[in-house]
């Protein structure tokens, strides 16, 4: 064996091994591989059990497939906010792909072109790059497997451990470990074995361990104990392998297909529009764990636990109690059980022995972070709804949220106030409004409820007014007409009075002549945008409790430009309609990226040519665009008391005074989304910044650098 390795340009595959042993070494890979594909359809035979999703998740599947293997095997997803973790993955991903290709390739140089041909491309040249590829390949691997191995148990880093870590864990990273090593060591006892064969130099790692045993040659090591050193160490690593392989369905490592399988099927518009209920009353949201589709069962089953949800969840940060991971793992664990005969337990419930408690739900502010930081696209606000909603159902929501869903109900908005005081904010503008139910309008704008009853975004709501104003455009409203929107309360769970209120705006837009629908609140943007097009009004129009005939698609195939206010203007300014050019406030600010306008609809730019367009120093903080910190509003915290150190808004400010480049010399935090202004002037007071910060909407820089002030009532 040794003169056909050290003449030839080739090695032998299976070195050392008898022919009964290669019988013994088929039959295990077999079982494996049975064992293996068993596995995998006990997995994927699961999700046909889960309802069916309400969005298409495999329509033009070649395409799906197309752009998720892009995700998958440029590492994207990985290196978002973390470039140590994104070149760990990719060294570990790159490394496992390239062995599994090198060795498809020796099978099928093997089983196939060996036995068609009769012969054997692997040799010559093509043996040598195909040696050093998988050496170099191999070391990658080993070295990523290494990083993870030294963040998780050196560095210990914070997000990598929770309840759900298992021995699981540590076995998937050591057995793969364990390969990378084994396959390096098997190599360099073969090379030594075989005399040192000066071409499996290109073999550089393996190379040079047969160097370090042919520097043990005075302690007693030979090219016969390599030999027999190299039998024990094959069949160790192919035992090992075969265990991996069969193991791979039942534990962490099925993440390598489900986590494909989630980002194929995953949903583009996901969180900015929410799967809609059933006319049917008798349908559940969360009473079992069948109510789940198979996609929020495919999502429990994708999860890596790599935590990056949790470190970018603005509950988490303030101890609410909230992690979006432990959320989807508990859901997985809990269905697991049951499959394992344990004991049915209610979803959700306020206190008790449920699965899930309900103050972790209405924790969430649904600010979509944990799923923009998702490696494997999870869809959490798909789940997390379906809970609310059954909260909603049970009638266990907080008391605060029952009384804003009261005001809803009996006066159209959240602060219960007379539908005719609605318009009221623009008694102190120094011109009249116009009606856009009675006259044609090019600008239907939806002023929306904190600007109409909120006294400090009153002033916004004046300010922007007194912007269209001047750029000479027809715009109106529409008066007592307007009701809250919804977003938010959808988001709570609050389907029904959702649909309630998009009923009522549909045919109150219907009802108006206008080109284009602007939006003070990027919520309502939202919403208006991406979910009422998306009901279908005809299922709810004969219900008697429903207060609309409405039973068409609304704007479906958007016929209706919908835009937030930002967007709105800054056309304007483009086009000359709105003279900014010379203006300059000389103030320095920083901007905050609403969650609604930013990570939801990836709107980041038209606020900030606004502000630029005043003048002013836009100094970014940190954290800003896709990787906003949430203002805690959403998802209902705008009405609902929190214990919670520090508040989110708090913390924000503290970033945008402590961590910008400007420091204490950021003079305005700059927002452009009604809850944003509530919510940061509260953390102004509670956070003791209020000497030293000033709370602003574009709006209002906007009015002051037209020199308008006065004609939006703010003197």
């Amino acid at each position: 064996m040794n003169v056909i390795a050290q003449t030839e340009v080739t090695r032998e595959t299976y070195y050392g091994i008898s022919s009964v042993e290669k019988v013994l070494f088929y039959f295990l890979a077999a079982v494996a591989i049975l064992v293996f594909l068993f596995g995998v359809y006990a997995r994927f035979a699961r999700y046909a059990e889960g309802d069916d999703d309400p969005f298409p998740r495999v329509d033009d599947l070649a395409s799906r497939v197309v752009a998720a293997s892009k995700i998958v095997l440029t590492n994207e997803k990985q290196f978002n906010r973390d470039l140590y973790g994104g070149l760990m993955h990719a060294f570990i991903f790159w490394g496992f792909l390239s062995l599994f290709i090198a060795t498809s390739i020796l099978a099928f140089d093997e089983y196939a072109y060996g036995l068609v041909f009769d012969a054997s491309f692997w040799h010559g040249d093509f043996y040598l790059a195909y040696q050093f590829m998988v050496d170099a390949m191999g070391l990658l691997f080993v070295v990523g497997l290494g990083m993870a191995m030294y963040r998780r148990y050196w560095v210990q880093n914070e997000r990598l451990w929770g309840r759900h870590t298992s021995l699981e864990d540590t076995a998937f990273v050591w057995i793969l470990f364990l390969l990378g090593l084994g396959g390096f060591a098997l190599e360099g006892i073969r090379i030594y074995a075989t005399g040192m064969p000066e071409f499996e130099v290109v073999s550089f790692v393996g190379y040079g361990l047969a160097m370090g045993l042919g520097a043990l040659e005075s302690m007693g090591m030979s090219e016969s104990l390599a030999t027999s050193m190299h039998w024990w160490a094959w069949w160790s690593h192919s035992l090992l392998a075969f265990f991996f392989i069969a193991w791979i369905p039942y534990a962490k490592p099925f993440h390598m297909l489900s986590s494909f399988a989630n980002v194929v099927t995953r949903d583009e518009k996901t969180g900015k529009r929410l799967p809609g209920v059933p006319a049917d009353l008798d349908a559940t949201n969360a009473e079992s764990i069948d109510d789940f589709t198979w996609k929020e069962i495919l999502d429990q089953d994708a999860c890596t636990k790599c935590g990056r949800c949790s470190s970018v969840c603005p509950a988490k940060a303030s101890d609410r109690p909230l992690d979006p991971r432990n959320v989807i793992l508990d859901l997985k664990s809990y269905r697991e059980s049951l499959n394992a005969g344990g004991e049915e337990r209610p979803i959700i419930a306020d206190g008790g022995t449920s699965v899930i408690d309900a103050e972790t739900m209405e924790s969430c502010m649904a600010c979509m972070a944990c799923m923009d930081a998702c490696p494997v696209e999870i869809e959490h606000l798909q789940s997390f709804t379906r809970l609310n909603r059954q909260l909603v159902d049970q009638g266990d929501v907080d008391s605060n949220m029952q009384d804003v869903f009261q005001n809803v109900m009996q006066n159209g908005n959240t602060f219960g106030d007379s539908p005719r005081n609605r318009a009221d904010w623009a008694d102190e503008l120094e011109f009249d409004l116009v009606d856009a139910r009675d006259e044609e309008v090019e600008y239907l704008w939806y002023v929306g409820d904190y600007p109409s009853y909120d006294e400090r975004n009153k002033r916004v709501a004046r300010s922007l007014a007194t912007i269209l104003e001047a750029a000479d455009v027809s715009f109106g409203i529409l008066f007592e007409d307007e009701k809250y929107d919804g977003n938010d309360i959808r988001r709570i769970g609050e389907e029904f009075l959702y649909l309630e209120l998009a009923g009522h705006h549909v045919e109150s837009f219907e009802a108006c002549d206008f080109e284009k629908l602007i939006c003070t609140d990027p919520h309502s943007y939202n919403t208006f945008e991406n979910e009422y097009p998306e009901v279908d009004f005809a299922e709810f129009a004969d219900d008697p409790m429903m207060p609309f005939e409405y039973d068409e698609y609304w704007n479906q195939r958007g016929e209706i430009e919908v835009l937030h206010w930002t967007q709105a203007v800054e056309e304007l300014v483009q086009d000359g309609k709105l003279a900014l050019s010379g203006t300059e406030l000389d103030y320095t600010v920083t901007y905050h990226d609403p969650c609604h306008l930013g990570r939801y609809n990836d709107e980041y730019e038209a606020p900030r040519e606004l502000i630029r367009a005043t003048g002013c120093d836009l100094q970014e903080m940190p954290r800003n665009r896709a990787d906003s910190f949430c203002c805690g509003g959403g998802g209902g915290g705008l009405w609902m008391d929190f214990d919670e150190e520090p508040k989110p808004s708090e913390e924000r400010l503290r970033e945008a005074l402590e961590d910008t480049d400007a420091g204490a010399g950021v003079e305005k935090f700059v927002v452009a989304c009604p809850m944003c202004m509530t919510m940061y002037e509260d953390g102004r007071k509670t956070g003791g910044f209020e000497e030293d910060i000033e709370i602003v909407d574009v709006a209002e820089l906007l009015v002051e650098a037209i020199g308008e002030r006065e004609t939006a009532g703010l003197e």
